[in-house]
């Protein structure tokens, strides 16, 4: 009797562990579509599509589409932020790092199809979902808080001027380049991201590291 339990509980931890791989197939899947179309414009026939699951076969895993769009935000946002992020921890020097996280901004723009999740979301959830709107203010909140971070160790390592705002440096890097992603979308060419990146390493030269 104990061994036919021991069976059944194992065979149910595989179960589960089957059940969330595919939870986690959908949302990988689904994050470029609800990037490149929106909420709205994500159809339950597109998530069927490119899933290849019956609406039940995709809501056995989730309680709502708005669910699944935030969670998708999440997987689109960490792959985006994962990119930009990348060789960042070998950089040794604060605004070395700065200048770096805005070079890899522009050069892996395209992780996730249909462009920055951060941007994208912000601009459809603005007057939608507000579980979609509060995903998008924690993943800004998240870039804005390593950016600051990265400020303030730079001060206590005298690589960075003493008294600049942290935040304010946050806000312009953020604000700059997602207005340029923007731009470079609606002209089809990647000038006003070259613009961005070649101020913002201005700005962080002149105005953010301490002067020898």
């Amino acid at each position: 009797m104990q061994e036919a339990t021991n069976r059944s509980q194992a065979g149910g931890a595989g179960d589960m562990g089957k059940g969330e791989q595919t939870r986690q197939e959908i949302i990988r899947k689904a994050a470029p579509i609800f990037n490149q179309r929106g909420y709205e414009g994500a159809s339950l026939s597109d998530l069927m599509k490119a899933t290849g699951l019956k609406k039940g076969g995709i809501y056995r895993h989730f309680s709502s589409k708005e669910q699944l769009a935030a969670e998708a935000f999440d997987f689109a946002w960490q792959e985006a932020w994962s990119a930009r992020t990348r060789g960042l921890e070998s950089v040794t020097n604060s605004v070395d790092r700065l200048q770096q996280l805005v070079v890899n901004f522009v050069k892996r723009r395209g992780v996730v199809p249909g462009g920055c999740p951060l941007l994208n979301t912000a601009v459809d959830s603005d007057d939608g979902s507000f579980v979609l709107r509060q995903r998008v203010r924690k993943a800004f909140a998240g870039w804005s808080n390593q950016v600051m971070t990265t400020i303030r160790t730079g001060i206590r390592k005298r690589e960075v001027r003493p008294g600049i705002d942290a935040r304010k440096v946050a806000t312009v890097m953020i604000a700059t380049l997602e207005g340029a992603i923007m731009l470079s979308r609606l002209e089809k060419t990647d000038h006003a991201l070259r613009a961005a990146q070649e101020y913002l390493d201005a700005y962080l030269e002149k105005e953010v590291r301490l002067q020898r």
